[in-house]
């Protein structure tokens, strides 16, 4: 079975920092190589990923991006947004949402669960692992929250690096 979904800035960056394998953040970019995950986009969340993944702060090798950002767009499928009503407290944040809900058979895979709905469409990324491995039923056992595990930088200090990026793009 193939689902579709929406990758959070955080997990292209998480899965780029980190060394283990086995991290979930790793495992997703895993099962998008084989075509088990559907890549969802659009042009504001590609320009956010560029931006990001080209901080000094990273110094991420180019290759690396440009590889990521490739199996992103060549196994991912470009969409449009739909309006919604929710009220988030990052407004840079609604688009990956919107771009979620365009498919009815989508998900949002985050490292920020907090900052988005609470609903069986937004996931983290072993959220994301375990319905792909064990289906849709598995939804109302799915964690709360994810540690970001082998990260050599809090997750926070991402998430601020992110925000700092979407607000000087205004």
């Amino acid at each position: 079975m193939k689902y579709y979904a929406v990758l959070d800035t955080n997990v292209l960056v998480s899965s780029m920092l980190t060394n283990n394998p086995d991290s979930p953040v790793v495992k997703i970019f895993d099962v998008i190589r084989s075509d088990h995950l559907i890549p969802m986009y659009n042009a504001d969340i590609m320009a956010e990923y560029i931006e990001v993944l080209h901080r000094e702060r990273f110094a991420f090798n180019k290759d690396l991006i440009e590889k990521t950002l490739s199996l992103i767009t060549q196994n991912g499928i470009n969409c449009d947004k739909v309006s919604v009503a929710e009220v988030f407290t990052d407004p840079d944040d609604i688009v990956f949402y919107e771009v979620a809900l365009s498919r009815d058979d989508s998900y949002l895979v985050t490292g920020n669960l907090k900052h988005f709905p609470k609903n069986g469409r937004v996931v983290s990324p072993k959220d994301m692992l375990e319905i792909i491995a064990f289906g849709e039923l598995r939804n109302d056992t799915l964690s709360e929250a994810e540690p970001p595990l082998y990260l050599p930088i809090p997750l926070e200090e991402i998430n601020a690096i992110i925000s700092e990026v979407r607000r000087t793009r205004l």
